[in-house]
């Protein structure tokens, strides 16, 4: 069974930085590209950040970028995504997802994780 599970949220003064993990199992996460989305109370699910499976390529969001970086640890299936200078407009469930291909398009991917709270207090 193809299983994500995000953690590392929580709540976080302006400035601050939280680490978020993303966890595959039941399937080899080198065959796949990870995305992480958000999605605040109100409004659609957006694109955040995606690495590629091949080369490691990056995407990111203007409005994360800078501030956001992705990366994966193959060995341990695991991508994480490390967030600096958060604002309180980075307050949303954050999600991570996976499909062949590095995407920030929400109907692109098939597997998706449960979510974990970001809360950014100013």
């Amino acid at each position: 069974e193809v299983q994500l599970v995000e953690s590392g949220g929580g709540l976080v003064q302006a400035g601050g930085s939280l680490r978020l993990s993303c966890a595959a199992s039941g399937f080899t996460l080198d065959d796949y590209a990870i995305g992480w989305f958000r999605q605040a109370p109100g409004k659609e699910r957006e694109g955040v950040s995606c690495i590629s499976s091949s080369d490691g390529s990056t995407y990111y969001a203007d409005s994360v970028k800078g501030r956001f970086t992705i990366s994966r640890d193959n060995a341990k299936n695991t991508v994480y995504l490390q967030m600096n200078s958060l604002k309180p407009e980075d307050t949303a469930v954050y999600y991570c997802a996976a499909d062949p291909t590095c995407t920030v398009v929400v109907a692109a991917y098939d597997y998706w994780g449960q979510g974990t709270q970001v809360t950014v207090s100013s």
